[in-house]
């Protein structure tokens, strides 16, 4: 399954309790349910979310948000055949997290896999596009 997680560093005027405000009105003024409710993003047309898979990039989009990342190959490979990613918005910070570095799969998993992380995320099925169509 490929995964996308997005989440806030908490490092904005408030911290990581204002951050977690700010997302979750974002998700809410944009449709997206916080807690354990999966959207499916391909019976939502309307929905204000996207994922453009690209030159072996991942582009997520949204009003106020536009977050790119370089993905694996293997990555390619399962939405390429799944015709979509699960996208995981935290609404939890994770301070821990350093912009543009690698982070530790132990620590990935920990903080994502935490049920308090989950419980107050948004999770979508989201269909992937190409330029190509």
């Amino acid at each position: 399954m490929p995964y996308l997680l997005a989440y806030s560093l908490g490092d904005g005027e408030g911290g990581p309790e204002a951050s977690k405000v700010a997302i979750e009105q974002l998700l809410r003024d944009n449709g997206l349910p916080v807690g354990d409710t999966l959207l499916d993003g391909a019976s939502q047309p309307s929905l204000p979310l996207t994922l453009l898979v690209e030159a072996g990039q991942a582009v997520v989009t949204m009003p106020y948000l536009n977050a790119q990342c370089l993905v694996p190959p293997e990555w390619l490979v399962a939405v390429g055949e799944r015709g979509y990613a699960y996208f995981l918005f935290a609404t939890r910070a994770w301070p821990g997290a350093e912009p543009g570095k690698p982070v530790a799969p132990e620590n990935l998993a920990a903080f994502a896999g935490d049920e308090g992380t989950l419980l107050s995320a948004a999770h979508v099925l989201l269909p992937a596009r190409s330029l190509r169509g």
